[in-house]
């Protein structure tokens, strides 16, 4: 019998951390196709009213997400990535579970942009629940569409958890 894998999703501030993580999405999709190299993708951890929390197997490093908490649209998901070698295989899943109940805790609204061409990510996101509320083109790079979606669980005002 195999041992369980132990995964956990924990805050850091580990600029180390950062390292693993921009490394990861440098080398992988939709970042490659929109050209972000590492010292691009490494300013995405830049910023106040950020959370980030990596969720690791066995203590690797093996995903992460990068939570946009404060401003208009507070309760943003910025990023969200999981290695190459993790993907379909829950993680993507268990980090938007993670990000749903932690922003509701401040919004009845969850934001995340997704490229027009990660279909995969698209697919995942609308399964969860996420409605496309408008596109924005040349946003991230010329020539490229992002998508708005949304996942909402009633308007602001009146909302309980704020």
């Amino acid at each position: 019998m195999e041992p369980e894998n132990k995964i956990a999703i924990n805050l850091t501030t580990d600029p180390q951390d950062f390292v693993v993580c921009g490394t990861m999405m440098a080398k992988s999709d939709p970042w490659i196709t929109l050209g972000m190299n590492y010292d691009l993708c490494i300013k995405a951890f830049e910023g106040a009213l950020k959370e980030i929390y990596i969720v690791s197997v066995n203590e690797e490093i093996v995903g992460f997400v990068i939570l946009q908490m404060g401003g208009t649209f507070k309760g943003y998901i910025q990023t969200l990535c999981v290695s190459e070698a993790y993907r379909g295989k829950g993680y993507g899943k268990k980090l938007l579970h993670f990000c749903e109940k932690r922003i509701l805790t401040i919004s009845p609204n969850i934001f995340i942009c997704v490229s027009l061409f990660n279909k995969g990510a698209i697919k995942l996101y609308e399964e969860f629940g996420f409605k496309r509320i408008g596109e924005l083109e040349n946003f991230v790079k010329e020539g490229f569409t992002e998508l708005l979606l949304r996942k909402t669980f009633g308007p602001i005002v009146g909302y309980a958890g704020i």
